[in-house]
């Protein structure tokens, strides 16, 4: 029997548009991750979102932070908000933590987290999200059309 070929993505972005932003605070925020694919719509595991909003908070104050301290502000975002104490666990955190890294939103240095380089969320979007993970997946995406449409001529 021969190996069987499973179809591994280099890299991946979701993208969704809602209505204009009127939300506030965290619920920006969750709408934030649900357009940038990083929630999933009706997603009741939504511990990404109190990450992210932890570190939007510290940018102000251009302060970096460890897994441990981002750990408790996210407990304590939690509970302002009176939400179940899901997916706090270290190893959660920790994987909420790369899912951010690996979108260009947040850089890890000596093993602290920031929004990268204390930017501005646009300018985030167009200095590392767009040259580095959307601007490559188009031009892999043209390619494969230009190659379907030589196939299907």
């Amino acid at each position: 029997m021969g190996t069987i070929h499973k179809d591994v993505p280099l890299s991946e972005c979701t993208l969704r548009r809602y209505e204009k932003p009127i939300n506030t605070d965290r619920d920006l925020v969750r709408r934030l991750c649900l357009t940038l694919g990083i929630l999933q719509p009706g997603d009741s595991r939504d511990v990404i979102v109190d990450v992210l909003h932890v570190l939007l908070t510290a940018r102000s104050q251009k302060k970096i932070m460890d897994t441990d301290l981002i750990r408790d502000l996210v407990i304590a975002n939690r509970a302002d908000y009176e939400l179940e104490m899901n997916g706090i666990a270290h190893s959660n955190i920790r994987r909420q933590l790369r899912r951010l890294k690996e979108l260009y939103l947040i850089e890890c240095i000596n093993n602290e987290y920031r929004i990268s380089e204390f930017m501005s969320c646009e300018e985030v979007l167009n200095e590392k999200i767009m040259p580095f993970l959307i601007k490559p997946i188009l031009q892999r995406v043209k390619e494969y059309l230009k190659a379907v449409d030589q196939q299907f001529k």
